[in-house]
């Protein structure tokens, strides 16, 4: 967490330490999201291709220094990250770009782009000592999530909070993983405001 400043809300502006471990705003509750504020000219001055080349690690984990978790917290164990990046001259050309780049997500673990959220997620409740990750989802995240929960070999438990209209394929995924699964009567909104409730 070298080049990582602060936590800052990217609604109102109001700045919060690292230390505080959260993701939300007092003053501007689930509007008021918190995203990282880095110390780029640090970045620039010290961090180059070459680092990350030289890196041990693999995946995600090889932007250990980047990211606002702690170097030694415990990972999970899922090769997140490093997806293949196909280029489509045929739709570059439809579209009148120079070029154009698509990142397949698909073949991370759980098969989502949010694989890197819900690592990040379950690193970040590890360094707190939480005995519990839980999210309210219809699908992805909820699977994600889920699935980095039960690759960190039964340390933590995972709550999922689903809408009753969650499809019953990616509820089974759910239990597959071990998760609790508690639906909703109801929108995901309402499902996500059950779980605030808690």
């Amino acid at each position: 967490m070298k080049y990582v400043k602060k936590l800052k809300c990217i609604n109102c502006g109001q700045s919060y330490s690292l230390a505080q471990d959260r993701y939300l705003c007092d003053k501007c509750g689930d509007k008021g999201l918190l995203e990282v504020e880095y110390n780029y000219d640090s970045i620039k001055n010290d961090w180059s291709k070459d680092k990350l080349k030289a890196s041990k690690e693999a995946f995600i984990w090889r932007y250990n220094p980047l990211l606002p978790v702690k170097a030694d917290t415990a990972k999970p164990s899922l090769q997140v990250d490093n997806t293949p990046v196909y280029e489509s001259k045929a739709l570059a050309e439809e579209l009148g770009l120079k070029s154009i780049l698509f990142k397949d997500d698909g073949l991370n673990p759980i098969g989502s782009l949010k694989d890197r959220a819900s690592a990040m997620a379950v690193v970040k409740a590890r360094e707190t000592d939480a005995k519990t990750v839980c999210c309210s989802s219809t699908g992805n995240a909820a699977s994600s999530l889920a699935g980095n929960v039960a690759s960190m070999g039964g340390k933590k438990k995972a709550v999922i909070f689903v809408p009753e209209r969650a499809p019953i394929g990616k509820v089974t995924q759910l239990l597959i993983y071990g998760a609790r699964v508690v639906s909703v009567k109801g929108s995901y909104e309402e499902a996500f405001n059950y779980r605030l409730q808690l």
